[in-house]
């Protein structure tokens, strides 16, 4: 078993109040949820309002494929124009039987 996970810092450029930041925030937050079927919260910066973290995981047995969709999540953040991505970490972890 193979565990993906991201770590995303985000800049929400536009943003003047922490009640904004949090609705672009749950948007993006439900729409990968819903799309990519993946674990994701908002993990750091919570007091920021122009930016935010978010860790993304993901499970399965294949370590291209899982990087494969970490990237298209990242695409498909950066594609919804509501933040942009300054940093990314992204780690694989290899769990034996």
């Amino acid at each position: 078993m193979i565990i993906a996970a991201a770590r995303l810092t985000l800049i929400i450029p536009e943003n003047d109040s922490l009640k904004g930041k949090r609705k672009v925030v749950k948007s993006l937050i439900e729409k990968v949820r819903h799309k990519f079927d993946a674990a994701v919260a908002e993990v750091g910066d919570n007091d920021l309002w122009q930016k935010a973290r978010i860790g993304i995981a993901l499970v399965g047995n294949d370590s291209q494929l899982l990087e494969s969709r970490l990237q298209q999540i990242m695409k498909f953040i950066e594609n919804q124009y509501l933040t942009e991505i300054i940093d990314s970490q992204v780690e694989l972890c290899y769990l034996e039987k």
